[in-house]
């Protein structure tokens, strides 16, 4: 009898004080997006994109951090609407919107700063309160 006490407070114990192993992609967003898996939300799509995997891929020109990132735009189906990723405050992208028939998209007074999307040679650049940030 002692050693059934014994042993099931050894079991137990252990359990009590056993480490949870963290699980690999378990950081969701409100939107079921992994993080992890390099996923992120997209508004245009609404649903989890790869910014990495998108069609149109953009750098950055200048950096003061010593290294370069990159960017995507994803456009709605008539074009009218442009998703850019580019980390602005809590925003994990900014929609911008073109105007008519247009050649640029330009983000909306919400935004505090402003982004405007135009074509470049065979692409694209963003520009930030008008300097270009992207190509």
């Amino acid at each position: 009898m002692k050693k059934t006490i014994l042993f099931s407070a050894m079991i137990f114990g252990s359990l009590a004080f056993a480490q949870k192993t963290p699980v690999l992609g378990g950081d969701k967003d409100a939107h079921g997006c992994k993080g992890s898996a390099g996923y992120t939300y997209s508004q245009i799509k609404n649903d989890c994109v790869r910014v990495f995997e998108q069609k149109i891929q953009l750098n950055e020109v200048k950096s003061e951090k010593g290294y370069t990132t990159g960017t995507a735009v994803i456009f709605n189906k008539n074009m009218s609407k442009a998703e850019v990723f580019i980390p602005d405050g809590s925003a994990k992208s900014i929609i911008l919107e073109r105007q008519g028939k247009s050649k640029s998209w330009k983000s909306g007074s919400h935004i505090k700063n402003s982004y405007v999307l135009v074509p470049y040679k065979k692409s694209y650049q963003i520009k930030k309160d008008n300097v270009v940030i992207y190509q």
